[in-house]
């Protein structure tokens, strides 16, 4: 559903599986001269370890990024992503069923993002990823009742930026693994911030619902950006935030 700056959704992680992602949609991906990284996730720390292993060595997947926003049902619930010794374990599991570089994706409901990161960093991770969406909530006032039947939701889009920045620009200066960004990006200026802030690239997600052509229109706002202030090369601009 929309709020305001964004989008609360509670669809959970809808997807087909990987036996048939890579029977009947990594087909259709091979016939673009892109790189391809899929999004992993579990319940258990050995789901984590196969899905990995089904996908390493498979053709047409250039990377994986695993979900660690998830509930470990093991250990009652408790989100992988909110301690960082799980954190830790499942990217260790993860690292050691697959050759393919491992992006983190790292949930900001936690008290110190960093203290994840660095977790990650410890177990092999090769990038982190973040944020992924923030917990949130909706009442409908005239009846009463949660907007979402599932009561609570992922907040998404241009209201979470300025927590996303924050976030990146933290665990940039924890770790020494490349940084992806992501929250918010509307426009050229949001990607803009996150680069600047230190992160090596940055992911458009919630604005596509709204606009398609985002991500090429991002793009050509950049190499405007680029070529306004005469900098040659993007990497000129990535951590180059003065605070002082």
């Amino acid at each position: 559903m929309e709020t305001p700056g964004g989008m609360l959704n509670a669809i959970g992680l809808q997807n087909v599986g990987v036996k048939a992602f890579i029977g009947d949609k990594l087909p259709w991906l091979r016939q673009f001269d892109t790189k391809v990284i899929v999004n992993i996730f579990g319940e258990t720390l050995e789901e984590y370890g196969r899905v990995a292993a089904a996908l390493s060595g498979v053709d047409g997947i250039h990377a994986l990024e695993v979900n660690i926003s998830c509930p470990n049902v093991r250990k009652g619930g408790h989100v992988f992503g909110c301690d960082p010794d799980a954190s830790h374990e499942v990217t260790k599991v993860v690292k050691s069923a697959t050759d393919l570089p491992v992006i983190v994706k790292l949930s900001p409901n936690v008290s110190d993002i960093t203290e994840i990161a660095r977790s990650c960093e410890a177990a092999g991770a090769d990038a982190l990823s973040l944020i992924n969406t923030l917990l949130g909530m909706s009442i409908d006032i005239e009846r009463r009742i949660p907007h979402l039947k599932n009561v609570t939701g992922g907040l998404s889009g241009p209201v979470v930026k300025p927590v996303a920045i924050r976030m990146v620009w933290n665990t940039v200066n924890a770790v020494s693994i490349p940084v992806i960004g992501i929250g918010g990006i509307m426009e050229a200026g949001d990607a803009l911030e996150f680069l600047i802030a230190g992160a090596k690239a940055v992911q458009v997600g919630t604005v596509n619902f709204v606009n398609p052509r985002a991500t090429m229109e991002i793009i050509e706002g950049i190499e405007d950006y680029l070529a306004r202030h005469g900098i040659g090369d993007v990497n000129e601009i990535i951590g180059s935030l003065r605070t002082e």
